[in-house]
C-alpha cells in the first residue's frame, strides 16, 4: 500500500520487492521498521543472488524519493542499504555495491547539505568493509571529484559551511582507505587524482592557527576535535595518504603540493610551507625521504627566476627537510643538494650584482632591499649546506668537505666549478667567503681519527690558497675551518682569546699522545701550516680576530701535533714572527707590530708551560715581566684593548724586551732537545699560491739569495767531484757565450728555492763554497782576505739580523768573486 497500489497487486510482486516495500512506514517519522528489516536482512543473506536486484529496487525508491524531496524515506532506505552491507560479506554483494555507490552519488549530486552528509557517511561506512576478492571494473573517479569539491564550499552558513566541508574530508579519507586496501590501488595514485585530493586537504588545513602543533609526528586528537575541526581532520588524512604512499607513487603525492603553495602564493612568508613538509616528512617511509628533497630541488629550479624571498622559502623548506631526512636515510642525494645549492649560491650573487650595476636606474632603497633581500637567500643557502653536511656520516662529510672546496673560486684560474670570470672582483670574493662558511659549518663538530684524514693533500692546498687572500674575513674563514678539524678534543674553547695565560694547567688541556700519522704528516705538510701564519701575520688589514685565531691555531698544533721536532719548529717561527716586527721590511702599521709581539709573548709563554722545561719558562717570563713594565703595548692585554698608547718607533737593541734564540737554545739544550736548527732561521717556502692568491710574492725576499747561490748550487745531485781549470774560469768571463746555460741556471735555482727546504739549500751551499775554495786555492794559489766592512759580506737571508754572514773570497781576476 505504501507503494501506491492495491492490495492483489501487491501479492503478485516478487518478494524481494515487497520486503523492501514493508521496511518503509507510512509516516517516515517513525523511522526504519526493525521487524521487516530483520526480515529483509534474512532474506539476503539466504538468497545472496537475489542481493543485486534488492539494490537496484532501492536506489530505484531512493531516485524517486530524492526528487520528490521526501528526504525522510531517503533516510529510512539508506539506514537499510547500511545494514545490508554489514550484514552480506559474499562474492554476490559486488552488484549490490554498485546500486549503494550509485545511490550514494545521487545524495552526493543533491543540493541539500543533510543528505550529501548522509551519502558522505554512507560511503565511509562501506570503506571500512574489507571484500573478499578485489573489484578489477570499479572506480572512484566520481567520487574523489565531488568529495574534493565539497572540501572547497562557501556556503554562507558556517555551520553548514563547516558540515560540509567535513564530510568531504570524511569522503577523501574513505576513498584513499577503500583504494589503497584493493589490489588496483595504484589508479588512485594517478596525477588527476592527486591534484583534486591533496590541494582540497591543504586548502583545510591552512585553517590550523597554531602552527607549532605540526611539526611532529602525527598525532591522535579525540573523536570529537575531528568532527568539530576540518583542520585537524585534513591534516590526519593528509598524514594518512603519505603513510600509504610506497616508492612508485610517492611523487604523484608530493608534486601538487607545490602547485597549491604557488598558487596561493605560500612561499613568502613560508611559515604553511613548512608545516606542510614537515608533516610530509615525519609522514613518509623513511626510505623515500630522498624522493621528496629532490622534487624541492626539482622546484628550485623550476623558481630561479622568482623574487628573492620566493626562493629563500623554498630552501627554508629544504633545510626542514633535509633536518629531518639526514636522521635516516638520504640515499644518492647528497651531492645533487649541495650541487643545486651552489648553483643557486651563484644566481643569487650574479642577481644582487646585477642590481647594484643597475642602481644608476633606480632609488638607492629598492636596490638596498634587493641586495638585502638576496642576502636572506644566500644566509639560507648557507645555512642548509651547513646543516646538512654536518648531519652526515663522517666518510660522507670528507666527500662533502672536499666538494666544496672545490667550488670555491681562485682568482686566476680557470679549472673552478664556479667560473668567477664573469663575477668580477667582488662577486668572487662573495662566493669565497659564502662557500667558506658553509664549509666552516659542515667541519663543525668533526671528529677525524687522524689529521690525514682530516686534512688530506688535496683539500689542504686548495683550503689555505684563501688565506693567503689580501681580505681578513677570507683568513679568518679559513683559520677556523682549520681549528675545527685540528681540534680533536675539544679545547678550543679554553683557548678562546689571546693573552698571557698565568698558569695553562688551569685550563685542563685534554691531549693524547702524537701517533705516527700525525708526525708523518706533519714531516710531509708542517710547512704549509708554518708558512700560511707566518704570512698571515703580515698582512696590513689584521684586526683584533685575526690575532686572536692566529695564536689559537699555534696553541692548538702544539696540543694536537707538537713532537720535539715540530716544538723546535715552532719556535723557530715564533722567533720568525718576531723579526717581523722588529725589521718591518714590510712596513707594516705599528699596530700590526705591536700585535705581532703580543702574539709571540702569548704563544711562547703557552708553549713553554706545555713543554715546561724550567729555563725556557723562566726567559719567557722574564721577558714578558719587563714588557709589563717598560713597554706594555707589546702584551696582548694592553694592546688590543688600548690602541691609542702606540710606540712610535721600535728599537733593535732593546734586547730585554725580545725572546732571543741563543737563550732559548741553551735552556731548551740543556733539557735534551735537539736545538741545532735553532740556528737556522725560518724561512717561508715559496709556492704559485703567492701568485694565484694576488699578493706580494715572497720571491722578494729570497731574490738576493737567488743571485748570490745562482752560481753554486743548480740541482740537487751536481757532481761535487767537478774539476774547476784556469780555462773554464776564464771562459765564464764571457758571458755572450753562456747567456742561454745562465738562463736556465737561474730558472732552475728558482725553482729549487720554491720547492726545497731552506735548511737543505743553505747546507748544500756551504758545501758548494767549501769546495770552491780548496779547489781555486790549488790552482790560483788564491789570496783569503776578510771583508773591509759591512759592506763587503752578503747575508743568505737578505736582511736577518741572526744568521752568520759568509765571508767574501776575492780572487785575482777583476770583478770576479765567488761564495
Amino acid at each position: 500500500l505504501s507503494a501506491g497500489v492495491c492490495c492483489c497487486c501487491a501479492a503478485l510482486r516478487p518478494r524481494y520487492k515487497r520486503l523492501v516495500d514493508n521496511i518503509f512506514p507510512e509516516d517516515p517519522k517513525d523511522g526504519l521498521v526493525k521487524a521487516d528489516m530483520e526480515k529483509l536482512t534474512f532474506y539476503a543473506v539466504s538468497a545472496p543472488e537475489k542481493l543485486d536486484r534488492i539494490g537496484a529496487y532501492l536506489a530505484e525508491r531512493l531516485t524517486r524519493d530524492v526528487a520528490r524531496h521526501r528526504y525522510g524515506y531517503v533516510l529510512i532506505a539508506m539506514e537499510a542499504l547500511d545494514q545490508l552491507l554489514m550484514a552480506c560479506h559474499s562474492q554476490s554483494i559486488k552488484p549490490f555495491v554498485e546500486s549503494f555507490l550509485h545511490m550514494v552519488a545521487k545524495l552526493l549530486e543533491s543540493g541539500e547539505p543533510k543528505l550529501q552528509v548522509l551519502g558522505t557517511n554512507s560511503f565511509v561506512k562501506f570503506a571500512n568493509i574489507e571484500e573478499d576478492t578485489p573489484s578489477y571494473h570499479r572506480r572512484y573517479d566520481f567520487f574523489v571529484s565531488r568529495f574534493s569539491a565539497m572540501c572547497h564550499s562557501r556556503d554562507p552558513d558556517p555551520e553548514i559551511q563547516n558540515e560540509i566541508r567535513i564530510a568531504g574530508i570524511r569522503g577523501i579519507q574513505g576513498v584513499v582507505r577503500k583504494a589503497v586496501n584493493d589490489e588496483l590501488r595504484a589508479t588512485i595514485w594517478e596525477p588527476q587524482h592527486m591534484d583534486k585530493i591533496v590541494p582540497s586537504l591543504l586548502f583545510n588545513m591552512q585553517k590550523i592557527e597554531d602552527i607549532d602543533s605540526r611539526i611532529g609526528p602525527p598525532s591522535s586528537p579525540t573523536v570529537g576535535v575531528k568532527e568539530e575541526n576540518p583542520s585537524v581532520l585534513a591534516e590526519n588524512c593528509f598524514r594518512e595518504l603519505l603513510g600509504r604512499a610506497t616508492y612508485g607513487n610517492m611523487n604523484n603525492a608530493v608534486r601538487p603540493v607545490f602547485a597549491h603553495l604557488d598558487h596561493h602564493k605560500l612561499w613568502d612568508p613560508n611559515e604553511f610551507a613548512v608545516s606542510c613538509f614537515k608533516i610530509i616528512m615525519y609522514s613518509i617511509q623513511a626510505q623515500y625521504s630522498h624522493h621528496v628533497i629532490q622534487e624541492i630541488l626539482g622546484h628550485l629550479d623550476v623558481r630561479k627566476r622568482d623574487s628573492p624571498r620566493v626562493r629563500a622559502g623554498i630552501i627554508q623548506v629544504l633545510l626542514e627537510a633535509v633536518a629531518i631526512a639526514a636522521k635516516g636515510s638520504i640515499g644518492p642525494t647528497v651531492l645533487e643538494v649541495f650541487n643545486t645549492l651552489l648553483k643557486h649560491l651563484r644566481i643569487s650573487v650574479d642577481f644582487e650584482l646585477g642590481d647594484r650595476r643597475s642602481s644608476c636606474e633606480s632609488t638607492t632603497l629598492s636596490i638596498s632591499s634587493k641586495e638585502s633581500d638576496e642576502r636572506i637567500v644566500q644566509n639560507a643557502i648557507i645555512q642548509t649546506i651547513g646543516f646538512f653536511g654536518s648531519n652526515l656520516p663522517d666518510y660522507q662529510r670528507s666527500e662533502i668537505m672536499m666538494f666544496i672546496m672545490s667550488k670555491v673560486p681562485v682568482l686566476g684560474t680557470t679549472s673552478q666549478s664556479l667560473d668567477p670570470s664573469n663575477l668580477g672582483d667582488l662577486g668572487t670574493r662573495r662566493i669565497q667567503i659564502m662557500l667558506l662558511r658553509s664549509l666552516l659549518m659542515v667541519t663543525s663538530g668533526y671528529k677525524a681519527t687522524t689529521i690525514s684524514n682530516a686534512l688530506p693533500a688535496p683539500f689542504l692546498d686548495p683550503l689555505l690558497s684563501p688565506s693567503l687572500m689580501e681580505d681578513s674575513e677570507l683568513r679568518q674563514l679559513v683559520l677556523e675551518i682549520l681549528h675545527n678539524l685540528i681540534d680533536r678534543h675539544d679545547n678550543r674553547a679554553k683557548l678562546r682569546g689571546i693573552r698571557i695565560i698565568p698558569d695553562v694547567s688551569d685550563l685542563k688541556i685534554k691531549r693524547d699522545k702524537i701517533s705516527r700519522q700525525d708526525v708523518s704528516f706533519m714531516k710531509k705538510h708542517g710547512q704549509q701550516l708554518y708558512r700560511h701564519i707566518y704570512l698571515g701575520c703580515k698582512e696590513e688589514d689584521n684586526v683584533q680576530k685575526n690575532f686572536e685565531l692566529l695564536f689559537t691555531s699555534l696553541a692548538l698544533t702544539t696540543i694536537e701535533l707538537a713532537n720535539e721536532e715540530v716544538v723546535i719548529d715552532l719556535i723557530r717561527l715564533a722567533i720568525a714572527l718576531q723579526d717581523i716586527a722588529i725589521i718591518n721590511e714590510d712596513n707594516l702599521p705599528m699596530f700590526n707590530r705591536c700585535g705581532v709581539m703580543a702574539l709571540v709573548a702569548a704563544y711562547l709563554n703557552f708553549l713553554s708551560q706545555m713543554i715546561a722545561v724550567p729555563a725556557f719558562c723562566q726567559h719567557v717570563s722574564k721577558v714578558i715581566e719587563t714588557r709589563s713594565v717598560e713597554a706594555a703595548y707589546f702584551l696582548p692585554e694592553t694592546i688590543f684593548k688600548d690602541k691609542s698608547n702606540l710606540p712610535k718607533s721600535l728599537e733593535k737593541d732593546e734586547t730585554d724586551l725580545f725572546f732571543l734564540t741563543n737563550k732559548i737554545a741553551e735552556s731548551l739544550g740543556g733539557s735534551g732537545y735537539n736545538v741545532e736548527r735553532l740556528s737556522v732561521p725560518y724561512v717561508p717556502q715559496v709556492t704559485d699560491e703567492d701568485r694565484l692568491s694576488r699578493r706580494k710574492s715572497i720571491v722578494d725576499t729570497v731574490s738576493l739569495q737567488v743571485d748570490i747561490l745562482s752560481g753554486c748550487s743548480v740541482e740537487d745531485k751536481v757532481d761535487n767531484t767537478e774539476e774547476i781549470t784556469f780555462e773554464a774560469l776564464k771562459k765564464a768571463i764571457d758571458n755572450n757565450g753562456l747567456e742561454e746555460q745562465e738562463k736556465e741556471k737561474r730558472r732552475l735555482v728558482i725553482e729549487k728555492f720554491q720547492k726545497a727546504p731552506f735548511e737543505e739549500i743553505a747546507a748544500q751551499c756551504e758545501t758548494k763554497a767549501n769546495l770552491l775554495h780548496d779547489r781555486l786555492a790549488q790552482i790560483l794559489e788564491l789570496t783569503i782576505r776578510p771583508p773591509p766592512s759591512p759592506s763587503g759580506t752578503m747575508t743568505m737571508t737578505a736582511g736577518h739580523p741572526h744568521y752568520h754572514s759568509v765571508p767574501v773570497y776575492e780572487m785575482k781576476f777583476p770583478d770576479l768573486c765567488v761564495y
